[in-house]
């Protein structure tokens, strides 16, 4: 029955392909309108889940004073008085809420007293001023934004801009720029690969163009989401491309085959759809598996990135399942007339030198294997927003680092308290003022003088610091976002806050948001890491019907994984944990295809000769292939390491490159041996297996 079935839907794909080429172009044109409506957030605190602290204290923030933006302005070449005017100017702009500086309180007209002689040094030395500031809307707000434009007027060539309101308006603006040069030049070079692997110049370009109609479906459709991640934004539509490439190379090298032992066109494509839709769609079903582990993370960007990956994988699948067979028959003429002699002789010699080393790789691979996984443990990882930041070498960088130099570090935090007592308010900030790692401390009671009544202050002023329910203070740190010091100050600040208020205070900014992130993402990593490797070993195991094929399928990409993972230790980079967890489980995802394609191979060849020639044939069969899928994904995920000026989009190509590097070079040494090395009992399961479908099919006649 399921057979008929199937034989009938793989009958209508073949001989309907004109209806469903109207579908595909409707839906790409729908879907790329749509595209340029689908929101990008660039706040990863949003991903927070609501039982963290820092979501509680910045829910109850935007409640009452609003989500505030911050930036760091350091004007050069000015005297006192001209920074005292440009920070008035500033306060001016529309969606500034707060300048922090040089005579930040005398707009209250008040008296001189307002002004602490002795803090001038923490806003202005050698000619030179600097100026916190905190925006009415958040860091990504378009308003925001246009304040930063309206600043840049007003400050001019003199000044250095830094704080998480100017990362994020520079990481708009380059990300879409980025992600273009990085796209064209993994086509390009995906464009080289391909034509040397295949045989007709027109191949390539019919790969490019159904992975194209798969990735424009699968942004656009987005929509319903409403927003993505700039994380998501960034990387979904490369790695899209990488990792499903696989599946349309999978179907034109049947059809192929098919077609050159005399079928007719349609014929050979039907034999070719029932005969690689079993590995295709085993493949794709890894690489789900790993995408929605992911999406399981409580912390919820992993959740975005999972299911629009997930999204892209089921609309490549169905891309390649129903729209490539139409235009492989279309364009079957011009594959034909562009066909050209391999590139490649065949690989039966690179598979005899595989095949030679097999004892040292297994000797190498157990050496390895419990080192490399305790050392993957042992970076020094980094977990929020400080860590997607632009890197060396850029304008925001350079600039931050000019103004930590003449300034010192500042960190902003808020401390969000109830509005009950002014004295106890005071008191707090005056604690906290007098720590050494602490900048400054401002609340509208620590800054005025005893005795002056707030009534005499303008509204204006006042509602930038209290509301009828709660007050806030402005905190700044010495010390950088995010470090084990900053933390550890962060923590200090929060037991102090939470002395004079025990219930109902929070403290928000940078580093506290780091900090919940850290530990929600160490838990993620376990339960995600471990769905994952048991998702894909369920997959595997249904695919082979047989218990053990997993562990031998799965070993090569794990230690590909831990290797991978332990190299930034080795060489003492740090690790955004966020790269750590996706990569690991798209690395398995992905790459467990090779394994798969090479046991598929040795399985087969088995069945006519013996282990050790099996071995080499399917290495030998498997080589081009994998090859081919494996240096696709290392070109997009260097492409994106070199292009990428975010350091956390940049480390996570470099961590996608050298994965598929690595887990191609193992399935092509280790994974044989291992198949050599076990033949008995991957026999006695084939056995055990083959008894088990002949009693189902006994029962069912």
């Amino acid at each position: 029955m399921v057979s008929r079935l199937t034989s009938k839907i793989v009958h209508n794909v073949v001989y309907n392909g004109k209806k469903i080429e109207k579908i595909f172009i409707s839906l790409v044109i729908i879907c790329a309108i749509c595209y340029p409506f689908v929101g990008v957030n660039y706040d990863l605190s949003k991903y927070l889940p609501e039982f963290a602290p820092t979501k509680q204290g910045l829910d109850v923030m935007e409640r009452e004073f609003g989500y505030p933006g911050m930036a760091r302005v350091m004007v050069k070449d000015v005297t006192l008085y001209e920074a005292k005017a440009i920070r008035s100017q500033i306060a001016e702009v529309d969606g500034v809420d707060l300048v922090i500086g040089v005579d930040s309180f005398n707009d209250v007209n008040v008296s001189d007293s307002f002004i602490d002689v002795d803090t001038i040094d923490d806003f202005y030395k050698d000619g030179c001023a600097i100026m916190e500031i905190v925006f009415e809307d958040g860091d990504s707000d378009k308003r925001t934004h246009e304040a930063l434009d309206q600043i840049y007027k007003i400050v001019g060539d003199r000044g250095c801009y830094g704080g998480t309101a100017v990362s994020n308006k520079s990481r708009q603006e380059t990300i879409g720029k980025e992600i273009t040069i990085a796209m064209t030049l993994s086509l390009l070079i995906i464009f080289a690969i391909l034509t040397l692997t295949t045989t007709s110049w027109f191949e390539p370009l019919l790969f490019i163009l159904i992975m194209g109609v798969a990735i424009i479906i699968n942004m656009g459709s987005n929509i319903m989401f409403g927003t993505i991640s700039f994380f998501t934004f960034s990387t979904a539509a490369i790695l899209q491309l990488a990792v499903s490439m696989d599946y349309s190379i999978f179907l034109l090298h049947t059809f192929t085959a098919n077609k050159n032992q005399g079928m007719e066109i349609k014929e050979a494509m039907e034999k070719a759809l029932h005969e690689a839709s079993t590995s295709i769609f085993a493949s794709g079903a890894t690489t789900i598996v790993g995408f929605l582990a992911i999406a399981l993370m409580k912390f919820t960007v992993g959740k975005d990135v999972g299911f629009v990956l997930t999204k892209g994988i089921i609309i490549s699948l169905l891309t390649v399942m129903l729209l490539m067979p139409a235009l492989i028959i279309r364009f079957n003429d011009r594959i034909e007339k562009y066909k050209h002699k391999p590139f490649f002789p065949n690989f039966d010699g690179f598979a005899n030198a595989m095949y030679k080393i097999r004892t040292v790789v297994i000797i190498v691979a157990v050496v390895f294997a419990l080192p490399t996984y305790v050392g993957q443990g042992m970076n020094h990882f980094l977990y929020g927003d400080d860590a997607l930041g632009a890197g060396p070498g850029t304008v925001v960088y350079e600039d931050s680092e000019e103004m930590n130099q003449k300034f010192g570090k500042s960190n902003v935090l808020l401390a969000i308290v109830p509005n009950e007592s002014i004295v106890k308010e005071r008191d707090l900030t005056k604690e906290l003022d007098k720590l050494d790692f602490i900048g400054y401390a401002l609340s509208l009671s620590g800054t005025l003088p005893q005795g002056i009544p707030e009534d005499f202050l303008p509204h204006e002023i006042v509602k930038e610091f209290r509301t009828d329910n709660y007050a806030r203070i402005l905190i700044s740190m010495e010390t950088v976002q995010e470090s084990d010091y900053a933390f550890q100050c962060s923590e200090k600040v929060e037991s102090i806050v939470k002395k004079y208020y025990p219930n109902a205070a929070y403290v928000v900014g940078m580093t506290p948001t780091t900090i919940d992130i850290r530990d929600i993402l160490t838990k993620d990593y376990n339960h995600v890491s471990i769905l994952s490797m048991i998702g894909v070993a369920l997959v595997v195991a249904i695919t082979f019907g047989s218990a053990i094929m997993p562990l031998l399928v799965i070993i090569p990409i794990e230690v590909a994984i831990y290797l991978n993972m332990t190299i930034p230790y080795i060489i003492g980079d740090t690790m955004l944990y966020i790269g750590y967890i996706i990569v690991s489980c798209l690395q398995l995802g992905a790459t467990i295809d090779y394994s798969i394609l090479m046991t598929n191979n040795y399985l087969e060849a088995r069945k006519q000769m013996e282990k050790q020639e099996a071995a080499k044939a399917a290495i030998s069969k498997s080589a081009l292939s994998i090859l081919t899928s494996g240096s696709i994904l290392t070109v997009v995920g260097y492409g994106l390491y070199f292009t990428s000026s975010i350091q956390g989009i940049s480390q996570i190509g470099h961590l996608v490159g050298r994965g598929a590097l690595l887990s191609m070079l193992l399935v092509l040494s280790l994974l044989p041996a291992l198949l050599v090395l076990f033949d008995n009992m991957i026999e006695k399961s084939r056995q055990k297996a083959d008894k088990r479908k002949g009693r189902r099919k006994n029962e069912t006649l």
